[in-house]
């Protein structure tokens, strides 16, 4: 027979993966999983970050449900190959902070970027009227350099936005702001760097971050399942998904083209190399 009903997740920890580059479809699926996680009560939560960072936004989203939710559940983040600059600020988020000697972190700041591609124009002809409504809206535009003005009007904006990271940073990591000040200057660190700064508070792997969250919350990390909660795939996407991976180089370069397109202009949370 079938048993009525759902396993017990008292005795289980969730798992939520958070990987490639901070955008929208990123926030709506981890904000829909930390729903699940406290609907279905699950008593901790690993979260597993291998990102760059990405969009101030949504990253805000994100941390701002990750410390309401740490506020009824334990939930260990755990820094895999690189949580860098958004990675960094979703990661205070969580209650603890587990990374790798070796993972790639920090990178705390604000970049915003345009292209200007003034020069390529006048070589090919091409020149663009605008009529605007103010001397700013048509700020960043490719066809033209900056202006002075415009120049500073984005560095206020700048500003603002890393302030808020600073502070984000030193409430969720309990430093004083001018402590995180210190090494927020868009620098990137180890992880055994970043536990000496105070950034994180230990050094290991995924697996010892799980056992930390089952053991903070009085479960055996022996018996303990942790279940991981991921978007709904369809026949089709599960079929083929083994196939997929062998075109993932040309994938992930073209989600990157996407990305860099969708978000110019935009003030980022973002280390790429």
């Amino acid at each position: 027979m079938i048993w009525p009903f759902k396993p017990s997740t008292r005795k289980q920890i969730a798992r939520i993966e958070i990987n490639g580059a901070i955008a929208s479809a990123t926030r709506e699926r981890v904000l829909e999983a930390l729903e699940e996680v406290e609907e279905r009560k699950y008593p901790a939560l690993l979260l597993r970050i291998d990102s760059p960072g990405g969009t101030v936004g949504d990253s805000q989203e994100i941390y701002s449900a990750l410390k309401k939710l740490g506020e009824k559940i334990k939930i260990v983040a755990s820094f895999g190959n690189i949580s860098a600059s958004g990675g960094v600020y979703i990661g205070v988020g969580a209650n603890h902070i587990m990374a790798n000697p070796g993972t790639i972190t920090g990178s705390v700041g604000v970049i915003i970027r345009g292209n200007n591609l003034e020069k390529l124009l006048d070589k090919v002809g091409v020149s663009f009227k605008v009529i605007k409504s103010g001397p700013y809206k048509d700020i960043l535009s490719f066809d033209r350099d900056l202006t002075t003005d415009e120049e500073e009007i984005l560095q206020q904006l700048i500003d603002s936005s890393y302030q808020q990271f600073v502070e984000t940073v030193a409430e969720g990591r309990k430093l004083s702001v001018e402590t995180v000040k210190n090494f927020a200057d868009g620098r990137i660190f180890s992880g055994e760097q970043a536990l000496k700064l105070g950034l994180v508070d230990r050094l290991g792997s995924e697996e010892d971050a799980r056992r930390w969250a089952c053991e903070l919350v009085g479960l055996d990390p022996e018996k303990t399942e942790c279940h991981t909660i991921e978007e709904p795939k369809s026949l089709l996407d599960r079929v083929f998904s083994g196939r997929g991976q062998v075109k993932s180089g040309v994938g992930s370069a073209i989600n990157w083209l996407e990305f860099e397109l969708a978000t110019s202009g935009q003030p980022l949370w973002l280390y790429r190399p």
